[in-house]
């Protein structure tokens, strides 16, 4: 919202929340959720054309059109839980809109829903509007935007997608929304398609490319079984313009709040629509990403003899990926509880996350339908955890560090200082193969980097 203000001066944009500790949080130079770019972009059209108000219904009842991002979280209890959307906050937003509309409105879906969620969300709205002179037109916008680079991706988008009911009154409101994105994105960049296909667009897209990650990942186990390296396996085959370079980055596991999510819901849309082999097919991305989280923590424990009991590990990145400070299904998570299973102490530096937010996700017990091969369900010892605001601190007294988050400032540390502050022998477990692990091992460190040849010292412990 805060792009289409900064491109669109001629445009009121008001976003609204019911929790006034966040629109407070807007209304400052602190914002709410950490994105580079964001606070410039915010402050430019703050004042202008962009508000943040807590008066739902005045706004919402005033707007031609009102989009709406609320979270749709996984359900954990009832019919498809583990799998499907939950759609309570969608539903609830419908009937607020529904309630406060007295002029007729393009309702924009810009969360990541499950197909023929417009289909429903237009019968509660005309069911609860009193006003049979207001017609509700619903739109499928997904947005396609990856967090750290969030600011970039809108200002110059790959797509804008646009899903709607081909109707007169359908292609109008297509129209209209997309004249908005004309303001910067060029005509051929803006796709127009029905509701259907808009809305399954999204959950394939996270599918397919969580799918490239899991895949990665799955190599990456052989190149360590083999020798092979597999940075060089990811650049010969991203040379292929049939496959392209991105997202063959192995790594610890795939994170945030949209690929397990949008995974298990398209599972659960193929499982009701009777296609077992499909359902099948999408769900082994699930189960890679959670073995390669198990073998990152069992070649932890191997390395070091076997036994992390009471051994301080350092764990460098806790969010999901760099510059965010999100740690929603964070491989983090799964690691930091494994090693805690295995009797470790963890110590956690995290540029962006909070203490609370660590505290949290390490010690609230997962939904009963998680299926993790490491023990993420084992009770948790809150003194075996520890935050750092110092990375240095962080590694002192330590045995090992493990690198579980991209942050660039993670590259330039003095880690012949960080050595010399630990126990020896000192391992670097890096889960995201950003270091110079050639220069580590001539420090003295002994290096795990996923999915590269192993050294002698680790080939002797693994088991």
């Amino acid at each position: 919202m805060a792009m289409i203000a900064l491109k669109c001066p001629e445009i009121e944009v008001v976003v609204v929340d019911i929790n006034e500790a966040r629109i407070a949080a807007w209304n400052t130079d602190k914002l709410p959720i950490y994105e580079p770019g964001l606070l410039e972009v915010v402050k430019e059209a703050r004042g202008r054309n962009l508000f943040f108000s807590t008066d739902v219904g005045k706004h919402v009842g005033e707007a031609d059109i009102v989009f709406v991002s609320v979270n749709t979280p996984t359900k954990t209890s009832g019919v498809g839980a583990g799998k499907a959307a939950d759609l309570t906050y969608w539903e609830g937003a419908a009937r607020v809109i529904a309630s406060v509309s007295s002029s007729s409105k393009i309702i924009v879906e810009k969360s990541t829903v499950p197909v023929k969620t417009a289909d429903a969300i237009e019968k509660v709205l005309c069911r609860n509007c009193t006003n049979p002179d207001v017609h509700f037109e619903i739109l499928s916008n997904p947005e396609f935007l990856a967090e750290g680079t969030a600011i970039e991706d809108l200002m110059a988008p790959d797509r804008v997608l646009i899903g709607g009911k081909d109707t007169e009154s359908g292609r109008a409101a297509i129209e209209a929304l997309a004249s908005v994105y004309a303001h910067w994105v060029p005509q051929e960049r803006i796709l127009r398609a029905n509701l259907w296909s808009a809305e399954l667009a999204k959950l394939t897209a996270n599918a397919m490319l969580a799918q490239r990650i899991s895949s990665m990942n799955s190599i990456s186990a052989l190149c360590e079984a083999t020798g092979a390296d597999v940075q060089q396996v990811a650049r010969s085959i991203g040379t292929d313009s049939r496959i392209g370079p991105k997202f063959l980055n192995a790594s610890v596991g795939f994170g945030g709040s949209c690929f397990q999510k949008d995974i298990l819901n398209l599972v659960y849309i193929c499982e009701t629509a009777g296609l077992q082999q499909v359902a099948n097919y999408w769900e082994q991305v699930i189960t890679m990403n959670n073995y390669q989280k198990h073998r990152f923590v069992q070649r932890v424990i191997s390395a070091m003899f076997n036994t992390i009991s009471k051994k301080k590990i350092a764990v460098y990145g806790f969010a999901f990926k760099k510059d965010t400070g999100d740690t929603r299904e964070t491989p983090a998570i799964d690691v930091c509880r494994g090693l805690m299973a295995d009797g470790a102490n963890v110590c956690v530096y995290d540029p962006q996350v909070t203490d609370e937010q660590v505290y949290q996700d390490l010690t609230t017990q997962p939904y009963e339908w998680y299926d993790h091969p490491n023990p993420r369900s084992a009770p948790v010892d809150k003194s075996a955890i520890a935050i750092s605001h110092d990375p240095m601190e962080a590694a002192r007294g330590a045995h090992g560090i493990c690198v579980l988050t991209e942050w660039d400032e993670f590259k330039s540390y003095d880690y012949q200082k960080v050595y010399d502050n630990m126990v020896k022998p000192a391992f670097i477990f890096d889960g995201r193969n950003i270091l110079d692990h050639q220069k580590l091992r001539e420090i003295g460190f002994i290096v795990y980097a996923l999915g590269k040849p192993l050294e002698p010292f680790l080939q002797k412990n693994y088991s």
